[in-house]
Order: structure tokens, then sequence, then C-alpha cells
């Protein structure tokens, strides 16, 4: 894909010293057709192109900070059962 954005590039470049040199033509016009021809839709065209590896970026960055907090996390009694009740039940005198 990135020889199709290279070659579409080129294409607006020569777009772009055409319409410089041409006897109607001017420089800003060049640089607008540039930007709005070329550099434009390359780099919508990219950044499209590249959403599925960001999101995928994103997840593992987000699973590598999930599991970081698991990690961290340390049970208060480390030894992996059940808690008792902290005050026992009260019950009534009968």
């Amino acid at each position: 894909m990135l020889v199709v954005a290279i070659g579409w590039l080129y294409v607006a470049l020569m777009m772009a010293v055409a319409e410089a040199d041409h006897s109607n033509g001017s420089i800003l016009g060049a640089i607008i057709t540039f930007v709005l021809y070329g550099v434009g839709p390359v780099a919508l065209l990219m950044y499209l192109m590249a959403t599925p590896a960001r999101r995928k970026a994103r997840k593992q960055r987000e699973t590598a900070e999930l599991e970081a907090a698991r990690a961290a996390s340390v049970e208060p009694d480390g030894g992996g059962e059940p808690a008792a009740d902290a005050v026992p039940a009260v019950r009534k005198e009968p």
C-alpha cells in the first residue's frame, strides 16, 4: 500500500509542477494542488489503513496494564481462604 501512496504523491507532484510551469498557473496554485490532491488524501488513507494496528496496540496496552494491576494487588490474608466475619453476630438473650 505504501507503493501506491508514493506513486500518488509523485503524480500529485507532477500535477503541481505542471500547474506552476503553465502560463496561467501560479506557485500558490501548485502548492494548493499538491496539498489538496496529494498530501491530504494520502494522509487520510494512511490514517484509515493504520486504524486496525492502532486498535491492536491499544488493546495490548490495556491488557498489559490490567495484568500489572492484578499482579500488584495483594490479598489481605494471603492464604487464599475466605475471610471470617470480623465482628461476630449478636444474639438475643432468652
